[in-house]
């Protein structure tokens, strides 16, 4: 397999659509859904380009169309599911990592806390 760190760093939006594929196979409502309740309603997309990135996605190898569904008596045919391929953990693995490790820069933090970090201005 590649080197996950190699399509770092992610867009932030395709960042959300891996994150809410994490812990669920979802069709793309619910990701929509997800990405919006765990940013707080901060995070949305348009369906248009929503969809545009999620074959973006797949086509990089990093989501896949799931096989399971729900039962059909909770589902709706023309739905489609998605889910992380192993290789689009990984990326979302290396990407979480990286953010943390940029959030906790000593820059960073002393911004955050209302400081500043030096420089002109």
């Amino acid at each position: 397999m590649p080197d996950p760190t190699a399509p770092l760093p992610l867009k932030a939006e395709d960042f959300h659509i891996l994150l809410a594929l994490e812990d669920a196979h979802r069709h793309g409502y619910a990701i929509l859904k997800a990405i919006e309740d765990t940013t707080a309603g901060r995070v949305r997309m348009a369906p248009s380009p929503f969809y545009r990135k999620l074959k973006r996605l797949a086509d990089d190898g990093l989501l896949a169309e799931a096989d399971e569904r729900p039962a059909p008596e909770l589902d709706d045919d023309r739905r489609r599911y998605y889910r992380l391929t192993p290789w689009g953990r990984e990326v979302l693995q290396a990407e979480a990592l990286r953010l943390v490790e940029l959030a906790g820069h000593p820059r960073v933090v002393e911004l955050a806390r209302g400081g500043r970090s030096g420089g002109s201005g």
